[in-house]
């Protein structure tokens, strides 16, 4: 059948290659294709297999959308996805976490609330926000999946099943004796590279992308505290298509490497670790603690489900 029109006019110049050209769909992380980029970097398309972390459920606390999981789970996950991920060239799964602090910066920053949301799972990391959604929310969180705690539980999980890891952040020092530590207490644990996490200029930070791209760690723990670590992620993710999970740390590897002691027990237990902080860093943390712990809890009790 012709598809000309009554009258004689032309055919429409929009059908055939064209229109099915101009009907494709971009997935939702896409980048414009870029032939002399290194293999590694040419990542065209969205991951499509973010399917474990989307299992669990979530309830609204503080305006953030928090996954519900507890902390055996969550590493768990970490390692199986990591797993899954191997040589299959996907974007890989984003895991950070919140707390009350988090909660205020995403608040009052749209910017920092927009790399946030780009991540696969919210954790809570805070006892507040447990603590609220037990009476606020339809579903209560089972317990704070705290980082440095978590750290651990996925190193062991991690030396069981043959994942690797690599851990970029904090200073060179801290950085060292995280890494030293953590090959002592895990002996089994496969840390196929560590580095610090502060860049002279954008080619340096590509450059160390590409490096660890290369050696394809499964899991990827960045330190760099909120919101440089969540900015580091998302701007660098496409450079990163042979990790298999990156987990935003915070102030991970000070604790780790014994710089920072963590507050007794009891004082996490009941939701006073920032108290300890500050109690340790009172001229950094003094005057940020009391300007954001009333607003987050405000935010919590008012934008919680």
């Amino acid at each position: 059948m012709s598809n000309t029109q009554d009258g004689g006019d032309k055919p429409d110049a929009t059908t055939g290659a064209e229109r099915r050209k101009s009907d494709r769909r971009k997935a939702a992380f896409w980048i414009p294709f870029d032939g002399h980029l290194p293999h590694g970097e040419r990542r065209v398309s969205g991951d499509r297999r973010r399917e474990r972390f989307g299992q669990w459920p979530r309830v609204l606390l503080g305006g953030l959308p928090i996954v519900v999981s507890d902390q055996a789970e969550t590493a768990r996950a970490m390692v199986d996805e990591a797993l899954q991920r191997r040589g299959l060239w996907r974007y890989p799964a984003y895991m950070t976490s919140a707390n009350g602090e988090v909660t205020y910066r995403c608040a009052v920053d749209e910017t920092e609330r927009g790399l946030l949301m780009e991540a696969d799972a919210i954790h809570a990391d805070g006892m507040p926000l447990v603590f609220v959604s037990r009476f606020r929310c339809g579903q209560s969180l089972p317990e704070r999946v705290a980082t440095t705690d978590l750290f651990h539980e996925v190193a062991r999980e991690a030396s069981k099943r043959g994942a690797t890891m690599y851990m970029l952040g904090a200073n060179e020092e801290s950085n060292r004796r995280a890494v030293e530590r953590m090959q002592r207490r895990y002996p089994g644990l496969r840390l196929v590279g560590h580095r610090h996490g502060y860049f002279a200029n954008e080619a340096e930070e590509i450059a160390v992308c590409r490096e660890i791209g290369a050696l394809a760690p499964d899991i990827l723990w960045v330190s760099m505290g909120v919101p440089r670590e969540q900015a580091f992620v998302v701007r660098n993710r496409h450079r990163l298509t042979t990790v298999g999970v990156i987990k935003t740390s915070g102030g991970l590897f000070d604790f780790l490497s014994g710089s920072k002691p963590r507050a007794p027990q009891w004082m996490q237990k009941v939701g006073l670790e920032w108290l300890w902080r500050m109690a340790l860093e009172p001229r950094r943390l003094g005057v940020r603690y009391l300007k954001t712990n009333p607003y987050a809890m405000y935010l919590l009790l008012t934008r919680s489900r």
